[in-house]
């Protein structure tokens, strides 16, 4: 099974593009060729500013979260003057290089003027924004963003960062909005563990390594079916619980938890465990062959009858997850699902297209996460 896997993966690195020095996937001096699915992507999405719009919604708003993947992406594919744009406009429109945190979201107001929709902060952006710009200042070596990334997680740590009560510290999904009395609102898919790995070397003095015992914790007390919920609850008194506002669905921000679980590299000593607390996802895709739109994390059961697959984006995003899992047959059919609806799709969206760069991207070779969070885009030499 595992000579098959590697020949399964051999051959998508090589219908990417991929050329490797050696018969190994992961060989010294591994060089990747353009990369089409981020050169479609930042046609339809990235202005010449370096401003990430997302058409599919009236105010053709844009993201600090939409900000923080492009960069990423942009990193990944040695793009560092688009790097550089995505960079300036959100430091410059969002607030990302001031005194607060980015604003989440800006766009169109009412009165046809553009500007900042709303002030509150994303931390899932934060840290995503604060990741590329500290791998940007190791692999390009330029330090001044590394400068900037620091001063960004010194915000975070300041009004993102909450110490709860027989658990430890944990991220807020904004500054604003999410404590009430001595209750609190978490999302799982805001808390990436290779990020978790790369901040927890940078900035040792940091809550960062304590988070991921956290986080865990949490991931375990929120999925009793094996499914990741889209938000969750934590009460002093009993610790994660249902989400009121969302009765406990996965749906959108779920798929990011299997994707961050599988592209988090086999090294991690808590890479199987996350993966185990979501294999719920495995069983479903056997039954159906399709990821869910929204399930029931409580119940495992779809919430709606007959189930509503996903959009093809969740397949691209379960990409990782499965060859991880060591699923070929399964990798095999989402693949399949990704590529034909991709092909035919001439306006994929941003979600869609953002999954499908993480996970396809991921499973092209374009690019690892190392054990203790470092970035191995296909550009540098890297090792397996």
């Amino acid at each position: 099974m595992m000579a098959m896997a590697k020949r399964s993966f051999l051959m998508a690195t090589a219908a990417a593009g991929l050329v490797c020095a050696t018969s190994g996937v992961w060989a010294q001096s591994c060089k990747a060729s353009a990369w089409p699915q981020w050169v479609q992507f930042a046609r339809r999405h990235i202005q010449p500013d370096g401003r990430v719009v997302d058409f599919s919604v009236a105010n053709q708003q844009s993201t600090s979260e939409g900000q923080s993947y492009a960069m990423f992406f942009a990193l990944v594919a040695n793009d560092r003057e688009r790097f550089a744009s995505l960079w300036r406009w959100s430091r410059d429109n969002l607030g990302a290089g001031g005194p607060a945190l980015p604003a989440w979201q800006w766009g169109r107001r009412d009165n046809g003027s553009y500007g900042v929709l709303d002030p509150n902060s994303a931390s899932d952006a934060d840290l995503w924004i604060a990741y590329a710009l500290l791998e940007a200042a190791r692999l390009w070596r330029l330090p001044a963003y590394q400068q900037a990334a620091m001063a960004l997680l010194a915000q975070v740590k300041d009004k993102e960062v909450v110490d709860l009560p027989k658990l430890g510290p944990m991220l807020l999904p904004g500054a604003v909005g999410f404590v009430q009395a001595d209750k609190w609102r978490l999302n799982l898919s805001y808390l990436p563990l290779p990020l978790l790995r790369k901040l927890a070397r940078v900035d040792g003095n940091g809550p960062w390594l304590a988070m991921i015992a956290s986080t865990q914790q949490l991931l375990r007390q929120s999925s009793p079916q094996g499914f990741a919920p889209d938000w969750l609850g934590y009460d002093a008194r009993v610790g994660a619980s249902v989400d009121e506002p969302t009765k406990g669905i996965g749906s959108y921000d779920a798929i990011r938890v299997y994707l961050w679980a599988g592209v988090t590299d086999e090294g991690d000593p808590l890479a199987q465990t996350w993966r185990n607390h979501v294999a719920g996802m495995l069983g479903y895709l056997n039954a159906h062959g399709v990821p869910p739109e929204h399930v029931d994390t409580v119940s495992g059961a779809a919430t709606t009858t007959p189930a509503t697959p996903g959009p093809w984006g969740f397949s691209a995003a379960l990409l990782p997850y499965l060859k991880a899992a060591g699923q070929d047959s399964l990798l095999a059919g989402q693949l399949r699902l990704v590529q034909e609806q991709a092909s035919k799709s001439t306006e994929p969206g941003y979600y869609n297209s953002v999954l499908s760069l993480f996970g396809w991207g991921w499973l092209q070779g374009q690019y690892r996460f190392a054990a203790d969070g470092d970035l191995q885009p296909a550009w540098q030499p890297c090792t397996k």
